[in-house]
């Protein structure tokens, strides 16, 4: 990042689930913030360091001019993009406007940002790159961790998987790019936890993703983390939070739903089944919220 004493951040997807999370926690921590999305962010006053600009991401033009700073009250340069505007699950639309729109805007804005000479670049990536649902193919081993090829089983998430080779060959044609893919889980607010406890009852209803999640807040710590990052090239992080959504013993999830996969290691009670080690190790990744503070 700059020398600036208030690093600027241009931010995708400004007002969605996580989105509007990462925004604030960004403002928190003293980045200088350009909030990009089709309506502005619940919450944002002028008091804040931060400044709306409505734009389509799937138009390149628009693109290049807001990651550019040139549009008018709206100016550049900026330190780092961040990346997470979307249709955000499969199913929402069709497969072709699901297509047409994610990876549309995914490159305008990889593309943009190389051109504004934006030298560090984080954007959503997916759980589901690991191969969810586990409805109907089984998991290779658990925890997962990043270490497999990727098993795309939808449109939204064949679209992620090009995203991230996308990312790849940007930072082979650029070398000093700082690309940063992050592979996050079901997005969760406080709000919602009220719902975990009835996932006892029957724990084939969240066996579709291992029983993952992760709190908004520390996806947001997930992101700030990625901004530090300063090592040239593409890496790719899952992020979730460190227990699962059950009561019940993760081990004791796994002999019962998954008796054929192997579990490698000994997990904890509650470990999460989406292994954080990588994000743990290389970002300094830790959670700091659970479920079960607030039920």
């Amino acid at each position: 990042m700059s020398a600036a004493a208030q690093p600027r951040v241009a931010l995708t997807g400004a007002s969605g689930k996580l989105g509007r999370v990462v925004l604030r926690d960004l403002l928190e921590n003293g980045y200088s913030v350009l909030a990009l999305d089709q309506v502005p962010p619940p919450g944002l006053t002028a008091d804040d360091d931060a400044r709306f600009l409505r734009v389509d991401l799937t138009d390149h033009g628009s693109v290049v001019e807001a990651l550019a700073g040139r549009s008018d009250e709206r100016p550049g340069p900026f330190d780092a993009v961040v990346h997470l505007a979307a249709i955000p699950a499969p199913g929402l639309t069709s497969n072709s406007a699901t297509f047409r729109n994610n990876a549309t805007a995914t490159w305008n804005v990889f593309d943009a940002a190389r051109a504004a000479g934006v030298r560090n670049v984080v954007w959503a990536s997916s759980e589901t790159l690991l191969g969810l649902p586990f409805d109907t193919a089984d998991p290779p081993y658990a925890p997962l961790d990043e270490e497999y090829r990727v098993r795309p089983e939808s449109t939204y998430s064949l679209v992620k998987a090009l995203e991230e080779e996308m990312a790849h060959h940007f930072c082979r044609w650029q070398p000093e790019l700082t690309m940063t893919g992050l592979r996050f889980s079901n997005v969760m607010h406080v709000e919602d936890y009220a719902g975990f406890p009835a996932f006892d009852a029957d724990p084939r209803l969240r066996k579709w993703n291992l029983w993952g999640y992760i709190d908004a807040r520390d996806g947001a710590q997930a992101v700030r983390l990625s901004l530090q990052r300063t090592d040239p090239g593409v890496e790719v992080f899952v992020i979730a939070n460190a227990d699962t959504v059950m009561s019940r013993p993760s081990a004791e999830l796994m002999a019962e739903v998954f008796p054929g996969v192997e579990v490698r290691g000994e997990l904890g009670e509650h470990e999460s089944l989406l292994s954080i080690a990588k994000a743990r190790r290389v970002l300094g990744y830790e959670p700091q919220h659970s479920w079960r503070d607030h039920v």
